[in-house]
Parts: C-alpha cells; sequence; structure tokens
C-alpha cells in the first residue's frame, strides 16, 4: 500500500469531506488520526472504529488543544507526514457593515486561525524529518468578493495567503503546502438547503478527496503554493 508508512492528520474529519478524506487515505495503507470537536461527533461518524485510526476531540481553535492533540498523534501513531486542513465554516447572509464580531470571529477562528495553530504544532515536527505535506481548504468563492458573503470569502482568500506564504517560507525544506477550492460540495445539508438545484453539477466529496490526495502524493513533489479549482460541472 502506498502509505502504509505513512501518518496522516486529517481535521474537520466527521464532516462529509473529512469523512471523504479520511476514507481516501484509509483506503491507502496510512495511518489516520481524526481530529473533530468532540467525542460524540466523531463517535457519531465512526460508529465502527478503525485500528488504523485514532479519534481525537479538539479545539482547533486554540494552540494549546492543537499541541495536545498532535503529541498524542505522534505517541499513538507516530510523526506526522501528512496534514490535511478540512475543517471549516460558513455563514452567509449580512452585509459586510452588518457582520457581528461573532461571525466574524467564528469564520476566522474556524477557517483559518486553525490552519495556523496546527502549523504551528506539525511544521517543526516535518522540519526535523525533513518532509511533509500539507493540504489546506480554500473555496472558489475566495477569487473575488460576494454580496452577503464579505467575512466568509475574506477567510477563505486568507486561507489562499497563507498557503502561498507557507509554501514559500518550506519549500525549501521538503514541504509542500498546497490547497484546493471546492465550488459547491454534494452534501446531504446543501441538497437539504437547496432542494431545486442540479446535484449532478456538484463537486463530490470523494473527487475533492482524490485531489487532496494527489496533493499529498510524490507526484506532486514540485507543486508549492498552488490552490486547485474543484469545480465540479457547476
Amino acid at each position: 500500500m502506498p502509505y502504509s508508512d505513512k501518518t496522516v492528520i486529517v481535521t474537520g474529519g466527521a464532516g462529509a469531506l473529512g469523512q471523504a478524506v479520511v476514507e481516501w487515505f484509509s483506503s491507502q495503507g496510512a495511518k489516520v488520526a481524526v481530529l473533530d470537536y468532540s467525542d460524540d461527533l466523531l463517535a457519531k461518524a465512526f460508529p465502527e472504529p478503525s485500528e488504523n485510526h485514532s479519534y481525537i476531540a479538539c479545539d482547533l481553535t486554540t494552540r494549546e488543544g492543537c499541541k495536545e492533540a498532535v503529541g498524542r498523534v505522534i505517541r499513538e501513531l507516530g510523526p506526522v507526514d501528512i496534514l490535511a486542513n478540512i475543517a471549516g465554516g460558513f455563514l452567509m447572509g449580512d452585509p459586510v457593515h452588518e457582520t457581528s464580531d461573532e461571525t466574524w470571529d467564528f469564520l476566522f477562528n474556524l477557517n483559518a486561525r486553525s490552519i495556523m495553530n496546527m502549523s504551528a504544532v506539525v511544521v517543526p515536527v516535518m522540519l526535523q524529518q525533513g518532509s511533509g505535506k500539507i493540504v489546506n481548504v480554500a473555496a472558489r468563492a475566495a477569487l473575488a468578493g460576494a454580496a452577503n458573503m464579505g467575512a466568509y470569502t475574506a477567510t477563505k482568500a486568507a486561507v489562499m495567503r497563507l498557503t502561498e506564504s507557507m509554501a514559500l517560507e518550506l519549500r525549501e525544506n521538503k514541504i509542500n503546502v498546497n490547497a484546493v477550492m471546492p465550488s459547491l460540495i454534494d452534501t446531504q445539508r446543501n441538497r437539504d438547503d437547496m432542494p431545486g438545484a442540479d446535484f449532478s453539477k456538484w463537486v463530490t466529496p470523494q473527487q475533492i478527496a482524490n485531489v487532496i490526495g494527489f496533493l499529498s502524493s510524490d507526484n506532486a513533489a514540485a507543486v508549492h503554493g498552488a490552490s486547485i479549482p474543484v469545480d465540479g460541472l457547476s
């Protein structure tokens, strides 16, 4: 199995996309640390635990929480080879001038600060071992502002800039940092929210996981700082 000697962290692993990413790496033989914000959520998403997984509740918005979680991953599974920063959140509906501090903080903490916190703990491990792969989740919506989505698009644009900056900082150390930019993802929640949409045009979690898997592979060794659109047919 191509990833049988790899340890992978997947944040937001209990979500629809997170589960697809966990499944992709598991199918390739990797040991996977599945992080999300509560034990109950992890147990619901993974009712039949795998012996190659470690399920860890973690508050990604705190540096200390990430440090504790990564320490446990290393103790249980070994040094981290791949970090898939899948955790994120979405809110819309307010114009910029009416955006509350709570909405702003929620989106920036979950979409951007979580990446910084995990990177602060994982990158030193990768530097010590002389290699690593980091894949972040931006969004196609980050390419331009959108009415009533200012805070969300700003957070995902921040993910792109963080990805580019980290790539320039780490490429000489054989650490690749890249991102994917999904459009509408075909999840049950999105179907429920938009029942009249043409779901066949949406990108599936599995399709996104395939791209994340490629960016985490040796085949992507020459790719640094890219944000790859994963659009489906939308």
